[in-house]
């Protein structure tokens, strides 16, 4: 079995040192039914991805983006071959605004945070707003973004 295909291999490479023997631009496998485009000296298969809705993606959708490009690979392709990446990302980026601003309105109230407190003190108000925004931002990356 080995003579035999290194004869044809031989064989081959003879004829392509010859310029007999030339590569087609495209082929089509008949097994699979997937098609093939030389690019080189490569053929590589000829895949389309699905069309997929144009959304526009906030900071936590491009986060979140970013988190499964890098740590949930697997989770990333999927949504990426079945043209569900972006629908994914707008929904969270939707949930994510949603639920940081309620946390923010939730805080505010529960620690007493006012346009009074603001008018009165600003630094202090500042201060303390900043301090419940980034409080609210971690809950939301614990939560949302990152997991």
């Amino acid at each position: 079995m080995q003579k035999i295909m290194s004869k044809n291999v031989q064989h081959i490479q003879k004829s392509i040192m010859k310029g007999k023997h030339t590569m087609k631009n495209h082929y089509t496998n008949e097994k699979t039914g997937i098609g093939y485009t030389l690019q080189g000296d490569y053929y590589l298969p000829d895949f389309i991805l699905p069309a997929e809705k144009e959304h526009s993606i906030g900071v936590w959708g491009q986060r979140h983006l970013r988190y499964i490009r890098q740590h949930t690979r697997v989770f990333y392709t999927n949504l990426l071959t079945n043209g569900k990446l972006n629908g994914h990302l707008a929904d969270i980026d939707k949930q994510t605004e949603n639920m940081f601003f309620r946390l923010v309105k939730e805080l505010t109230e529960k620690e007493g945070v006012t346009e009074q407190l603001k008018a009165e003190n600003q630094m202090e108000w500042v201060g303390r707003m900043n301090n419940i925004r980034n409080r609210a931002m971690e809950i939301v990356n614990d939560e949302i973004i990152y997991c």
